[in-house]
Order: structure tokens, then sequence, then C-alpha cells
């Protein structure tokens, strides 16, 4: 056996169970994708306005990215059980606390803030651990973590709209999906470790060539900002999602303002993006592993950008709309999978939690942008066309930035040590 490297039978459980540990997490925390399912009853309820429940939605998107920077750091300090179970108990604890809801300010606090931060913690931690656990299959495994987190809404969206709301009520449904959240994040949680240093999986040794080739230099986070990269990704990020991010937000009421107004309807176009939305995190990531994750990237933005304007176009059509809704969820999946893999790749894994933070303050942005968008024109125009064709503008922009974008070619200049200097002088 080469010295420090340890193969895959001797690091414990299998593997794979990291994966299946990083799904439940995620699962649970996607809950946050079903937010459309709740806006209809809480504006019956409260009298509240799309801006308002909109609001809501984008400070938990906010919330959850910028505190995704400081969760990073923690989970690269301390490991991934300590994150992992403050995520799972601060989101059990958001939605459990949301059955009180008496006023916006509440909900805001409630849902945006604490399961924001349970957002941060917890998704802070199956990233990483994948990169580390599958240098072989890193955007595969990590498009498996991840796309769990797509997956939530088609799960916990269908059976609160259609199973617990109308049995139990609104507050009885935040209740009843708390406590679901709890267990599942705390098996997720203790399934979350990381390997053991110098771990490599049997049989697998780096292929220098690959487009998916990881780099060997570990980059600090002062590194990582002081390259060029780092500012295209992170644009094209931003605005690449923003697109996503409307639609996420308004999904349920776009498709009652089209025409599909029953419940079962109108609950099928969230499973169907749902499962766009998860396969794009997992078969990019697999895609990624082949073709390089840049070039899955353009693709898949490109892609979005012509999209969008058709989904408003054709989306009466009940078989195109879900063809549509599959195919920009598909876009906006893939960039959640695949800049986690590439982080990974381009900067090194020891600090791939804060590095991937910093990169992910632009979902942040674009949880700001998309949803807003989508509830201010909806409200002055009432009907979405304006914010899906400014959606494509921004998709052009973002796929501009990629198409600029270049692997990290050098590792930062070193400083030679005294000692190094003078055996040189």
């Amino acid at each position: 056996m080469v010295t420090g490297e340890i193969r895959a039978n001797e690091a414990g459980v299998s593997r794979w169970w990291r994966v299946v540990g990083g799904l439940l997490m995620n699962l649970a925390l996607g809950s946050l994708y079903a937010w459309s399912v709740f806006v209809a009853p809480l504006e019956k309820r409260f009298g509240w306005k799309r801006a308002d429940t909109s609001m809501v939605y984008t400070i938990a998107v906010m919330v959850f990215a910028l505190s995704f920077v400081l969760d990073g750091r923690i989970q690269d300090k301390c490991g991934p059980l300590f994150c992992s179970l403050i995520g799972g108990i601060l989101v059990s604890l958001g939605f459990f606390l949301c059955a009180y809801t008496t006023s916006l300010s509440y909900l805001i606090i409630c849902f945006g803030v604490i399961g924001g931060l349970g957002n941060g913690f917890g998704y802070s931690t199956p990233i990483p651990v994948m990169a580390k656990w599958f240098p072989d299959k890193r955007g595969l495994a990590v498009g498996l973590a991840v796309g769990g987190y797509g997956a939530g809404s088609a799960i916990f969206g269908p059976l609160a709209n259609l199973k617990l709301i109308p049995a139990y009520g609104l507050p009885a449904t935040f209740q009843i999906l708390g406590g679901i959240f709890f267990v599942m994040t705390m098996v997720g949680a203790f399934l979350l470790r990381n390997p053991p240093a110098g771990y490599k999986p049997a049989a697998w040794s780096p292929a220098a060539a690959s487009k998916s080739a990881a780099t060997t230099y570990e980059f600090s986070p002062a590194e990582v900002l002081r390259t060029p990269t780092f500012y295209l990704m992170w644009v094209g990020y931003a605005l690449g999602c923003s697109a996503g991010q409307m639609v996420i937000s308004q999904l349920v009421p776009f498709a009652k303002s089209v025409g599909i107004a029953a419940a079962a309807l109108s609950t099928m176009t969230l499973i169907v993006a749902a499962s766009g939305n998860a396969a794009g995190r997992i078969l990019s990531g697999w895609m990624s592993d082949k073709v390089g994750r840049i070039n899955v990237l353009r693709i898949m933005i490109g892609i979005s950008m012509v999209a969008m304007p058709l989904l408003y176009a054709w989306g009466s059509n009940i078989a195109l709309l879900y063809t549509l809704v599959v195919i920009v969820y598909w876009c906006y999946g893939t960039q959640l999978s695949v800049n986690g893999a590439a982080t990974a790749d381009f900067w090194g894994t020891k600090n791939a939690g804060i590095n991937y933070g910093m990169l992910f303050t632009a979902w942040g942005v674009a949880g700001i942008l998309g949803p807003q968008i989508g509830a201010k024109l909806y409200d002055k125009y009432h009907n979405y066309q304006a914010a899906f064709y400014s959606a494509a503008v921004l998709a052009a922009v973002a796929l501009l930035c990629e198409l600029l974008a270049r692997r990290p070619a050098h590792q930062p200049r070193q400083v030679a040590s005294p000692t190094a200097r003078a055996a040189t002088a």
C-alpha cells in the first residue's frame, strides 16, 4: 500500500452511506422550495399580498446564502457532524414555530431567519463531504447528495398541499413537517463524516488529462478571491439561478394564472418541477465528470435562456408547460451541483466549505432577484410575461460569464521561506 493512502475497505462503512446521509439532510432542507404551496393559504388567512409572501421566501434565501460562508468555515474547522446537527435542529424548529404565526414579521423570523440559518448549517456539510469521499466520481456524488434538495419539494409540497393542509389546517401542517424534518436530519447528520486523512478509493489514481481533474494545490479563501475565475463564476451563478428562483417561488400561482386551477394539477406542476430540479443536479453532475464542469454549465444556462420565454408563451398547454418546467428546473439544478463540484476541483477540498460558501452567496443574490422580479412585475402587469423575458436576459449575461471563465491554470505564487532563500542564494 502506498504510504498515506487509505483504501475504501479500511475507511469504515461504505462511502455510499455518506451519500444517503447527504440525501436525507437535503430532502428535509429542500422543503424551502415547497414554499409556493403555502402562499395561497397564507394570503387567504391573513390578507397578505403576493409581494409580502414572496418576501418571506426571499429573506430565507438571503439568510441561507449569507450564513453559508460562516457555516462553511465552521464545517472546515469542526467537521460535518456539528454543522449538520445545528442545521437540522434549526430547520425543524423554524417549521414548528411557523404554526403560531400571527404576523408577517413573526413568519419572517421563523421561516426566513431560523429556517434560513438551518439551511445554511445543514447544506454546508454534504458537498465538502462528498467531494472528499468521491474524488473519482465527484460530480455524480455531489449531484446525488444535493439532488435531495431538489426532490424535497416533490415529496413535501404535495403532502402539504393535498393531504395535510386540507385535513389538519395550516398550523398543524407546519408542526407535522417540523417533526418529520427533525427525524430525517438527525439520521442524516450522523451519517455525514469526513474520510480519514489520505483517503483514496481503491484502485483509483488521478487522471491528469481528465476534463474534471482536480487541482493538487489547496487554495485559501484569500487566494480564491484573487482568481478572475471566481468572479466570472459568481456572476454566472447569480444570474443563471435567478430564472429558476423566480419560477420556484411563483410556480403554483403561475400555473393557476394560465388556467391550471385544480389543486391536483397545480401540485403535479410542483412535482414535475422538483423532478427536473433533482434530475439536473444528479445527471448534470454525472455529465460534468465526463465533459467538464464549465462546459456543462455553459450548455445548461444557454438552454435556460431559450426556455424561459417559451415557458410563458406555451405555458397554457399542460404538456408543453410540464416539458418546459422540467427543462428550466433541470438547468437550475445543474448549477447547484456542478458549481459545488467545480469549487472542489478548481480550488481544492481542504477549504471547500468556505470556498464554496463564498461562491454560494451568488445563489443568495439570485434568491433576491428572481422572486422579487416575479412578484413585483406580476403585481404591476398581472401576468408573468415581463418577468420571464427579463429572466432570459439575465441568463444570457450568465452564459457570457461562463464562456469567459477558465479553470485556474496555475497555483498562486508562493513566497519562499528564509531557509529556502538562503539555500538558493
